[in-house]
């Protein structure tokens, strides 16, 4: 293969562990798919080859591949394909797209997709009668994929009524007077859902690649699939990703995280590792991901205390028995697995971490999203060294946090939200993700939130009163602290000791960005964008224009 020369911008390389100093260079040479050199660009250009050919970066930023540490692609790429209301905002917007997709697919028999937000409704909660107008029962995922939204036809196909009982790990959102109103949370959305028509294994595949080509457009090169099971009405992605990895389709590093069916104990432990023996290529399976809680704005986060205004046994959920979580962890640590654990409430992370308390830091374990932690816990995540996975996109004023989350979690607790930098300051090992289709998956739209802790400019809350306000801004982080977290940080959680920094031997997984956002007032970074995105030394993406 011909050398491949970068020089005339920044280089950077990031930093290797919690508390080492982010690198920069003037040039890197790639050879076979593998940096060769890395350092000032007399040198780097004195080791090409003859014939080498040469990227210009023209003032711009090169950076290792991003490693999206919590993602679930498969499940985009469904929704971008079915009734996408993830790009826009509003009652009149949602209805508009709905009506306008069941005009243009009359054979289907159910109207499915997703991505609207709880924050265009009242109390963050639609109504089946607003669906009412299409002829078909239709199935809609909320953007955070904590719930539903269906029309009467959905409920009647699937007999829920006054009558019907709550799940236990779920609620049906009722009317005044007991009936169902048209949204189901959590465990309650397999009511309707497992009804829904079941994509194909094309299907599956299809998606797969779509959302692996919209990823390398951000520069995503490498990810972990946080749930690798059958979850919410969802099908198994497992052997989409086995067929694509096999196939050599599947050109991202990924790492499954197997999911951990709540409604089962340990007798699941012997299939996970079966499932997890079958990995090919550039897939692997050694992660379990365990959902712990829900989310505070329909009140299934597991918190400490009663939500404000909620009565005195509103608590959320905690999905697994917290005694019967720490012997599941504790096996699952035995048999080398790492364990990936969902945890939103202060009383959920609080749980995770006391069941991870003596596992295996080599297994390099991690909790997600983490969006209220309790101050006494923050310094065990040092401590244990499990590592505090970001999606920083979610760390600012828009209207679901600050009409259905802030006065239900009280001042204090409030404040407890997104606490970056106090697991920097303590020692954690930060890495990062998107959540996507819950929200974006650009990690500089996300690097720019962890920085100003605003809304980036163009996001559908961009508008709101107070998105420019900065959320509990002392924990900010800098630029290179959140870029190593999206670099480093999420190739080690990913066990993928061969990405994420740029350094000699390591795999030639390299993004060029349109500008170098270290030059950028803070407030303008989310205006950068990727223009090539490099796997393995092959350009995989290259940016109109």
């Amino acid at each position: 293969m011909t050398d491949l020369l970068f020089r005339g911008g920044r280089v950077f390389t990031a930093a290797t562990g919690p508390g080492d100093p982010p690198g920069f260079a003037e040039a890197v040479l790639v050879r076979d798919g593998r940096i060769a050199a890395v350092g000032p660009a007399a040198e780097v250009t004195a080791a090409a080859r003859p014939g080498h050919q040469t990227v210009d970066l023209r003032g711009r930023l090169l950076t290792p591949g991003f490693t999206d540490a919590h993602v679930h692609p498969i499940q985009a790429g469904l929704e971008r394909a079915r009734c996408d209301l993830a790009e826009i905002y509003g009652l009149p917007a949602y209805l508009a797209r709905v009506a306008e997709y069941a005009a243009a697919h009359p054979d289907l028999t159910w109207i499915t997709g997703g991505g609207w937000d709880m924050a265009a409704f009242p109390g963050g909660l639609p109504h089946r009668s607003q669906l009412d107008t299409i002829d078909r029962p239709v199935y809609l995922i909320q953007r955070d994929h904590h719930a539903a939204w269906v029309n009467t036809r959905a409920l009647e196909i699937a007999g829920i009524t006054a009558a019907t009982p709550d799940p236990a790990d779920g609620r049906i959102e009722r009317d005044p007077g007991g009936a169902p109103s048209g949204v189901l949370h959590e465990g309650a959305m397999d009511l309707v859902g497992l009804l829904t028509p079941r994509p194909t294994a094309a299907d599956l595949d299809a998606a797969l690649m779509d959302a692996q080509s919209h990823l390398f457009s951000l520069g995503i090169t490498g990810w972990q699939d946080a749930i690798v099971g059958s979850y919410a009405g969802s099908d198994d992605n497992l052997p989409a990703y086995l067929s694509a990895a096999a196939a050599g389709r599947l050109r991202a590093r990924v790492v499954g995280a197997l999911w951990w069916d709540r409604a089962r104990g340990a007798e699941q432990i012997e299939e996970l590792v079966d499932r997890r023996s079958r990995a090919v290529g550039s897939f692997s399976a050694g992660s379990v991901k365990i959902m712990q809680d829900g989310i505070a704005e329909n009140f299934t986060a597991a918190v400490i205390e009663p939500y404000c205004g909620c009565g005195p046994d509103r608590r959320g959920l905690s999905y697994v028995d917290p005694e019967a979580l720490t012997g599941h962890v504790a096996e699952l640590d035995r048999l080398g697995f790492q364990v990936h654990v969902h945890a939103i409430g202060e009383r959920a992370v609080r749980e995770a971490l006391d069941a991870l308390e003596g596992t295996d830091p080599a297994n390099r374990h991690h909790i997600a999203h983490l969006q209220i932690i309790e101050p006494s816990d923050v310094p065990r995540f040092a401590r244990l060294g499990v590592t505090a996975n970001l999606q920083p996109l979610w760390a600012t004023h828009h209207r679901q946090m600050d009409e259905l989350c802030i006065p239900y979690l009280g001042e204090e607790r409030a404040s407890w939200q997104y606490p970056f930098a106090d697991l920097v300051r303590t020692g954690a090992r930060l890495c990062a993700g998107s959540d996507w289709p819950v929200s974006s998956a650009d990690p500089l739209q996300g690097m720019h939130v962890a920085v100003n802790r605003t809304e980036p400019g163009g996001s559908v809350h961009a508008g709101y009163p107070t998105a420019g306000t900065p959320f509990l801004p002392h924990q900010r982080l800098d630029l290179a602290t959140v870029m190593t977290a999206y670099t480093a940080g999420s190739a080690w959680i990913n066990h993928d000791d061969r990405a994420g920094v740029i350094a000699p031997g390591n795999r030639a997984d390299l993004v060029v960005l349109d500008r170098d956002p270290y030059t950028l007032p803070p407030e303008e970074i989310w205006t950068t964008r990727v223009a090539l995105t490099f796997a393995g030394g092959e350009c995989v993406y290259e940016r109109a224009g």
